[in-house]
């Protein structure tokens, strides 16, 4: 019998270590261009002015590439070991995101990719360009075309076999592969999704507001984060998993069998304590080959103080303390916001008198517990 060009692509990316392989077509009609545009027109895509600027190549994927033929979308399954949900409970250490536990996955589905596209150009020829989060390529909806899973009312995939937790690579090829068919969208009734997001992110199903995002909040944001969202947060320092762990689709997950994925044991909770004292070498050294270390060291510890203030714990107002002298007026206003929170009224007056003049970069912050501040 005569394997198939499909098959043989599917065959040596499950050698490669890709869990999930399909076809889609990328010449047809799509919605995704309009709904694309209409998060742009809504602003909804607050300071990412790069999704703007790429719009009109965004919108569909010969508008980057004409002479694409076919996508193929492929899975790596990132499934946790633990249920993320479980470590906001404890308001002394941080949560990171479970896909930012372990190693940079851009990496290695990059390199997967590469090998992939070398085989496929040396077995079948043709033009083909490689793609994993790094161009304005849409990928969810290819991969929902391609039958890799559906859009759930949170618009992140959802699959069958793997939840909520699939990493996507794709290649667009000059190739005529045969298409997948589409999943169908299983999410019913169900809204467990939208139910759950602290800051109410979702204006209605299968829409985002990324301006009110935990993720976009604490990855995408350059400056202070607005205080409407700060107490939400909770101990939430990088990224949100609660919209993902919570969908009932989860129950036919796995735990990823990619060991560089595993979380690693510094990153599964750090101690905020700990966190908050990191400098710049501290910090690049912790996050190396994380994708956690893309944000910097002063996003990130403006993170940390911020749960430090959601943690009631008075015991770490030290800690937000000796951030008031950190070199970032970053850092130092969300420290003065995590200590509001933690002192006393009175206490907290002596450093506002002490510091509030001397410290003209972030005087917003102090202007906003004028005297006398009753907590």
């Amino acid at each position: 019998m005569t394997t198939s060009t499909s098959e043989l692509i599917r065959e040596k990316a499950a050698e490669l270590g890709f869990d999930a392989c399909r076809f889609a077509a990328v010449g047809e009609a799509w919605a995704a261009g309009g709904r694309l545009h209409a998060f742009i027109d809504h602003g909804r895509h607050g300071e990412m002015d790069w999704m703007a600027t790429t719009a009109e190549r965004r919108a569909h994927p010969n508008a980057m590439w004409g002479g694409a033929r076919s996508a193929i979308m492929l899975g790596v399954n990132y499934g946790p070991d633990a249920n993320p949900l479980e470590a906001l409970a404890h308001g002394d250490r941080g949560v990171i995101s479970a896909y930012a536990q372990g190693d940079d996955y851009h990496e290695l589905i990059k390199g997967r990719l590469k090998q992939l596209a070398g085989w496929l150009a040396s077995r079948f020829g043709g033009e083909l360009k490689v793609f994993v989060d790094t161009a304005p390529l849409m990928e969810k909806p290819l991969a929902a075309r391609a039958g890799l899973g559906w859009q759930g009312k949170h618009t992140n995939l959802v699959s069958r076999e793997f939840g909520s937790w699939l990493f996507l690579g794709s290649i667009l090829t000059e190739l005529e592969l045969a298409p997948d068919a589409p999943e169908a969208e299983h999410c019913g009734s169900c809204q467990a999704c939208l139910d759950i997001c602290p800051t109410k992110a979702f204006p209605a199903p299968f829409q985002l507001d990324a301006r009110r995002c935990i993720s976009y909040l604490t990855i995408e944001l350059k400056g202070p984060i607005p205080r409407e969202f700060r107490a939400a947060l909770g101990n939430r320092i990088y990224g949100c998993d609660d919209c993902l762990a919570v969908c009932p689709w989860n129950k036919f997950a796995a735990t990823a069998r990619e060991q560089r994925l595993h979380a690693r044991d510094a990153l599964r909770a750090p101690g905020l304590r700990d966190l908050a004292g990191l400098d710049d070498a501290g910090f690049r050294a912790l996050f190396s080959k994380s994708p956690v270390k893309r944000i910097g060291r002063e996003r990130f510890v403006r993170n940390v103080l911020y749960a430090v203030g959601n943690s009631g714990d008075a015991g770490l107002a030290e800690v937000a303390q000796a951030r008031l002298a950190d070199p970032s007026p970053l850092v130092r206003g969300a420290a003065v916001w995590a200590l509001s929170r933690l002192l006393g009224p009175a206490a907290f007056e002596v450093l506002r008198v002490a510091q509030a003049e001397t410290d003209p970069e972030v005087l917003a912050e102090w202007a906003d517990f004028p005297p006398p501040f009753t907590g």
